[in-house]
């Protein structure tokens, strides 16, 4: 219909921190459901056996009853949930950050199937150089160091 809003481009991603890449779904809608089928998804993609660490905002869908009693069914999911009302870096967060302020925010794009083919062309010459996350922080506070 013209004029009508188009829905924004909902979408689900991963880390991998021992690799550097970065996996990307578009989803619907973000609901419980839709996350938890992501993380099922990534139990396909991974070796049995190996433990998954998760690390969780408050979101909606991660904090909703049917996430909860999802993650409470595949205990090789440990998780971590960032503190409510903060702002921790979130290294998914700080990965989408570059494209966001390159030119999501005032890119020109024809559709919002045309955003999210540049999101996942991003992403995939991201992950075809990508290199391990190395954490560097040695837990010296910042003003004493």
């Amino acid at each position: 219909m013209p004029g009508s809003p188009r829905p924004p481009a909902s979408l689900v991603t991963t880390l991998d921190v021992r690799t550097g890449e970065v996996l990307i779904e578009v989803i619907a809608r973000d609901s419980a459901s839709a996350f938890t089928a992501f993380l099922a998804q990534l139990d396909q993609a991974i070796a049995p056996g190996k433990a998954i660490y998760v690390v969780l905002d408050n979101g909606s869908s991660h904090t909703a009853k049917h996430t909860k009693a999802w993650l409470a069914e595949h205990p090789r999911r440990h998780v971590r949930w960032t503190p409510p009302q903060a702002s921790c870096p979130n290294q998914v967060e700080l990965f989408f950050s570059a494209p966001t302020r390159r030119g999501v925010r005032h890119g020109n794009f024809t559709s919002r199937d045309d955003l999210i083919e540049k999101l996942e062309a991003y992403v995939i010459g991201h992950d075809e150089s990508a290199k391990p996350y190395r954490w560097t922080y040695e837990g010296t506070p910042l003003n004493a160091a």
